[in-house]
């Protein structure tokens, strides 16, 4: 099973994260945030992870270190159940709509770290949560997961479906990128032999 499971401790946030590649979409979400727990069960629903996350941080300043260090375990969490990443089809793409908005994502797990970014959000809050976290939270977890995630925005003015529309779109990529292909199961898609 591709499963792994992130302790992280810091003077900030206290995060405990357990996600199963190969699961049914089933979560338990406590972020101390409750958009961002929204946008954490949504992403696990649409790509069929079992996720669990637990984090104690400190929301009385603001949800940055809580949403950054998320996506830092998050990615970290891929990166371990990936593994040597032998038989994955590594690419994955989606294009989703969300009522007005329309996203895509494409992804790479290619070993390198990089986000592409081109959202325009109008609001700078969804209830408590600063929208400029979104972004935050996938260059945290692109660093930490060593992929490529190309994020863009092409049409909607609605900033909560626009959030919601990325983290769908992401979570479907992510899983096609990361199923198994049978026909080379046994091997890493590089000709360098590794990623």
């Amino acid at each position: 099973m591709r499963v792994s499971e992130i302790n992280r401790k810091t003077a900030e946030t206290d995060i405990r994260l357990k996600l199963n590649i190969d699961g049914s979409g089933k979560s338990e979400i406590n972020s101390g945030c409750g958009f961002l727990d929204h946008m954490l069960t949504l992403f696990a629903k649409h790509g069929r992870f079992d996720l669990e996350v637990s984090c104690k941080g400190d929301v009385e300043v603001d949800f940055h270190h809580t949403a950054e260090d998320i996506g830092i375990c998050l990615g970290k969490a891929f990166s371990e159940a990936l593994g040597e990443k032998k038989g994955i089809c590594r690419y994955g793409n989606t294009i989703l709509p969300m009522d007005e908005a329309l996203i895509l994502t494409a992804i790479d797990f290619s070993g390198r770290g990089f986000l592409t970014y081109s959202v325009n959000l109008l609001r700078a809050k969804v209830g408590d949560f600063d929208t400029e976290l979104c972004e935050e939270f996938w260059q945290a977890f692109v660093r930490e997961a060593g992929c490529t995630l190309h994020i863009t925005q092409m049409a909607g003015a609605n900033t909560h479906h626009i959030i919601e529309g990325i983290f769908k779109s992401a979570a479907r990529s992510i899983r096609a990128a990361a199923a198994i292909d049978e026909n080379a199961k046994d091997e890493v898609p590089s000709t360098k032999g590794v990623l």
